[in-house]
């Protein structure tokens, strides 16, 4: 199937492409942008138009074979100079803004993600240096999607408190296409090559960056041991269990694995809302007074759960809701295995573990 491209890498493109002709005063129709995926791209871009104070252009996001609410969306970028040095990256009209607190962006910022923020701010440096602009001079670049506000209404932004418009994502800046059918095969495929590397624990993650981390948790395991599971908690597990895998460890952060502790096993983002009134309850557990528990039961995301617990120091929660999880995935795989459960940080560090067998 074929890869697409995230919004972060579409806003780049265009963002390299105005600033480019705002230095140059030469219309352009496409940029290079090196993704975190590992290689560079070649993006087409339209609507150029310049003056000696303003250059702006768009290009047309591809979503490949995975066509989700952005997909043939206009991300359009607009590059001035300031008055003071500096790189200054806000959001236009269908950029969502922050309003509520549990996001990786600040509250009252522009619904721009942490990869795209440093992939735009790399791109606009490298142009910069390539022309020989002084460091002294400034320059503001502004992300728009015209249709965003509308598109956003097919997300979950409103929700989060994210209002306005779309959200400006990705951390590798290609969109994998999500098939059902094809990603479970590729999980069972995964574990068979792991029963035949002679694995007897399975190491499952939701994503690449929980894979790396468990990585560096478990070095003794070779690399076929470790299964990128994606939102299928429960198939995972069920089909580890089957092709002989004595133990298996389960390591994720808290968006997800909040619904594993909770008794999910599908964990995709429109399956199932995470339940706070069950964090409340499981910081109860762990020692949380009363005001806790209802600041809890009112966040807003369950990223937003861990910084209040920590900020509370009641860091037993994590340990909790960790064995909450191994006890459901026990039952969800029906016994006869040892599960473990890690949670961890956006940066890797360890929140909470437990382990289960029966």
């Amino acid at each position: 199937m074929r890869h697409g491209f995230t919004t972060g890498a579409c806003a780049t493109a265009a963002a390299k492409g105005a600033l480019t002709m705002l230095i140059t005063q030469q219309s352009v129709s496409e940029a290079e942008v090196w993704l975190p995926a590992g290689f560079v791209h070649t993006f087409e871009l339209i609507e150029a138009e310049f003056t000696q104070d303003m250059a702006q252009c768009a290009t047309i996001k591809d979503a490949g074979d995975d066509p989700d609410a952005t997909h043939k969306a206009k991300i359009v970028a607009t590059a001035t100079w300031k008055e003071e040095g500096g790189i200054e990256l806000d959001g236009g009209v269908g950029v969502g803004r922050v309003t509520k607190p549990g996001l990786p962006v600040p509250v009252g910022e522009a619904a721009i993600n942490p990869v795209p923020r440093r992939m735009l701010t790399k791109s606009i440096e490298s142009v910069l240096n390539e022309f020989g602009v002084s460091s002294s001079r400034g320059v503001k670049v502004v992300i728009s999607v015209p249709d965003g506000e509308e598109i956003a209404k097919k997300t979950l932004n409103a929700r989060l408190g994210i209002i306005g418009g779309i959200s400006i994502l990705g951390t590798r800046g290609i969109v994998v296409p999500f098939s059902t059918a094809a990603y479970k095969a590729s999980v069972i495929q995964a574990l068979q090559v792991a029963k035949a590397s002679g694995c007897k624990q399975a190491v499952l993650t939701t994503g690449g960056s929980s894979e790396k981390y468990a990585m560096k948790m478990y070095p003794e395991l070779s690399e076929e041991a470790f299964i990128q599971m994606g939102d299928f908690v429960g198939f995972s597990l069920q089909h580890a269990k089957r092709l002989g895998m004595n133990k298996i460890c389960l390591v994720g952060m808290m968006g997800k694995f909040s619904k594993v502790a909770q008794g999910v096993m599908m964990v995709h983002s429109k399956s199932a809302p995470v339940d706070f009134a069950f964090l409340a309850r499981a910081a109860g557990e762990a020692g949380a007074g009363p005001e806790l528990q209802q600041t809890i039961a009112a966040a807003n995301t369950a990223s937003h759960v861990a910084e209040l617990v920590v900020e509370a120091g009641t860091s037993e929660f994590f340990n909790i809701l960790s064995e909450y999880a191994c006890r459901h995935a026990l039952e969800h795989a029906g016994g006869g295995i040892t599960v473990e459960t890690v949670l961890v940080t956006m940066k890797g560090d360890v929140l909470g573990k437990a382990e289960v067998s029966g």
